[in-house]
């Protein structure tokens, strides 16, 4: 199958390597610290320090992760602007649950329009119509 994923083809990229602490409030959310490192695990000065925000919603449906990045150049600073950054996820995950939901609204089959064919271009059914 041409899905399935080789073993040759898993290699981690020792130019990208990043070493990962994590802090928490155990309140609100948590804040990942991306330092970059050389293969050698040496800090890696030519590339920025990233940092991530990581919070949920409740939803009717159950709790939403949500992941975004945080434009900071301290840790002190990602806490600051931890709060804008989980707004903006938030804003976003909106917009992308209302698109579904329209894409969703716009597939409904509404009385009288054509259905979708099935199997050898058929109506589903047999064709047969209940009125």
């Amino acid at each position: 199958m041409a899905s399935e994923v080789k073993q040759t083809d898993i290699k981690m990229n020792a130019d990208s390597l990043y070493q990962e602490e994590t802090f928490t409030d155990r309140r609100v959310g948590t804040i990942q610290r991306l330092t970059p490192v050389t293969s050698s695990g040496n800090r890696d000065d030519t590339r920025p320090v990233v940092f991530l925000g990581q919070t949920q919603i409740m939803t009717p449906a159950g709790a939403l992760p949500l992941s975004f990045e945080v434009d900071a150049d301290s840790l002190e600073n990602a806490i600051e602007k931890f709060g804008d950054g989980a707004k903006g996820a938030v804003s976003e995950a909106m917009e992308r649950l209302e698109e579904m939901r329209r894409e969703a609204a716009s597939s409904i089959i509404v009385p009288g329009s054509n259905p979708p064919l099935g199997a050898g271009g058929n109506p589903p059914g047999g064709g047969i119509k209940l009125s």
